[in-house]
């Protein structure tokens, strides 16, 4: 089966909700952050204003905690981010 970018969004918010809420996170759940947001900026079917935006910044987070030494500390510092990121993906979903 082949994920359109609804469950690409879909699996995106719930890894990233996940990270917000337990405030922890895995070097795994981080690569797979950069390739679904990889995999949805290669497509150019998406139009979302918001979202091609939003993209970038959350491919940066993986990047980041992909590399980082203390993983609670970087979903605290991007708590604000999580929140705002899951929100926008939430209301694209929803249209």
């Amino acid at each position: 089966m082949t994920l359109n970018n609804n469950h690409l969004l879909s699996l995106l918010h719930d890894i990233l909700d996940e990270q917000s809420v337990g405030c922890c996170g895995q070097v795994s759940e981080y690569q797979q952050i950069k390739r679904l947001v990889k995999n949805m900026m290669a497509d150019n079917s998406i139009s979302d204003h918001e979202l091609k935006q939003i993209l970038p910044e959350i491919y940066q987070y993986g990047r980041q905690g992909e590399g980082t030494s203390n993983i609670e500390d970087h979903i605290t510092a991007n708590q604000g981010n999580l929140e705002t990121w899951m929100n926008t993906i939430q209301q694209i979903n929803l249209e």
